[in-house]
């Protein structure tokens, strides 16, 4: 079971705690259901399936039997025995808290707790379900892995796993910095060709004369500069994969060129008249727009059609949700082993601002951010401070992206901005956006905060 994926019910009758937590947890997970009235967790329980229950230990009096927390526990686990059960305690009720891991309690947290510490107890119990609800998925390459979770990732992982195994040719489509090289990398690796040459082009970068001579090679004295016979990318990738990249940016002459040996599957060096037949898997990349490609006057129908037998898409990060999460915790691992760093913990700060940028970067963009700021913090907790997003992708960012000026959007933003800077205390966040505590819930529930 994975953080995204779960459902969480919170029990306790201090509203401030009720919305605390789950301002802290409903970006993390799949739901959050807040209960005031102990009364009605059987209602609640019974309703819906909860993966974690996080429950107080004392309702007033509601219980008289002064072990409250141990009698609702004991009402769960009668009921519903699968979820895990997490009580809250202060200092003075740890004794009956331990009491309460004998009775089937899966762990407790003391107040005041430490955000950090309701997520990492979360996450270790979701981790011991893992093997029964296991929702993450991989796709290994050789020394790399995919990572994901999102319904955006996952369709991509269905279309390579299908793919991977047939010999047909595949576009891949998306924005600089979405990983397309890897997904090329994943194709080839979990394809029956996986133990013969992956060879890799940027046709983009090639100028027109470069392009034959790269492609189909050339025999000595084919120009000036030709001194020995050398092969072309075709010949070299001969039995396994060719990825050419940035396929959209070559002109018609080369889109001409390309086709006639793809049609006909063999390629003739500069300077020679014979052919040499060829047995490659063609796999391209673009982040040219699909509707330019489509245009004729700038790319080849008929190319089009050889290129692209199926063509996967790979979503932007901005589309991609909790992986955001996953990818940073990820990255930030590699970057703390390779720079000599202890491991780091993250801050619901650091992690709140990663999931408000808009990273016009992508994947590629999240990586060197998160290298910059595990090579430039001292200690071992990762803060939003540490976040330092460039300002070329910003400025980039700003002529892509449109800002809302709607109403109840500016409304949301500044209710958040405030709850963030106050760490969740509705009081302090109500006096200072100058408006009561039951005015504040109000807005709290319209925007479904």
């Amino acid at each position: 079971m994975v953080l995204k994926e779960a459902t969480i019910l919170v029990i306790d009758d201090d509203l401030d705690i009720l919305t605390a937590l789950r301002l802290l947890l409903k970006p993390l997970v799949k739901e959050v259901v807040i209960e005031k009235n102990p009364s009605n967790i059987g209602a609640q329980i019974e309703g819906k399936k909860f993966d974690i229950i996080i429950l107080d230990m004392n309702f007033n009096g509601l219980v008289n039997t002064g072990n409250e927390g141990i009698f609702w526990l004991n009402k769960i686990k009668k009921q519903k025995p699968d979820p895990e059960v997490v009580l809250i305690t202060a200092y003075a009720d740890i004794d009956l808290a331990i009491r309460a891991l004998k009775e089937g309690a899966s762990d407790f947290l003391v107040k005041p707790w430490k955000n950090e510490k309701i997520i990492n107890t979360i996450a270790s119990l979701l981790g011991k379900r893992k093997s029964k609800t296991n929702t993450q998925t991989v796709i290994h390459s050789n020394n790399n892995q995919i990572l994901g979770e999102s319904d955006a990732i996952k369709d991509v992982f269905v279309k390579l796993k299908k793919v991977a195994p047939t010999d047909a040719n595949v576009l891949i489509l998306g924005e600089n910095g979405t990983g397309k090289d890897l997904i090329a990398k994943a194709i080839h690796d979990n394809s029956n060709r996986r133990d013969q040459p992956f060879v890799k082009v940027d046709v983009g970068a090639l100028t027109s004369t470069l392009f034959e001579s790269e492609l189909f090679g050339y025999k000595k004295g084919a120009f000036t500069d030709a001194k020995e016979d050398r092969i072309g990318r075709f010949e070299a990738a001969n039995g396994g994969t060719l990825f050419l990249d940035e396929i959209g940016n070559i002109g018609l002459g080369q889109q001409v060129r390309l086709l006639t040996v793809l049609q006909n599957r063999q390629v003739t060096p500069l300077g020679s008249n014979q052919s040499i037949s060829i047995d490659i898997r063609l796999i391209c990349a673009t982040n040219i727009d699909p509707k330019i490609l489509a245009d004729e006057k700038k790319f080849r129908k008929d190319l089009i059609y050889r290129i692209n037998t199926v063509d996967i898409i790979m979503p932007p990060l901005r589309d991609r949700g909790t992986d955001i999460t996953l990818l940073a915790k990820h990255f930030i691992s590699i970057y703390a082993d390779k720079y000599n760093k202890s491991p780091f913990s993250l801050d619901s700060g650091f992690i709140s601002k990663l999931k408000k940028h808009d990273f016009p970067g992508n994947v590629r963009e999240l990586q060197y951010v998160l290298e910059r700021a595990v090579i430039m913090t001292d200690g071992n907790v990762l803060k939003a401070e540490d976040l330092v997003f460039s300002s070329i992708e910003r400025q980039t960012n700003t002529t892509s992206v449109t800002t809302t000026m709607n109403l109840d959007s500016i409304e949301k933003n500044a209710i958040l901005t405030v709850l963030e800077k106050n760490k969740g205390n509705v009081s302090k966040s109500a006096k200072e956006l100058g408006i009561t505590r039951a005015a504040l819930y109000r807005r709290l529930d319209k925007h479904e905060l």
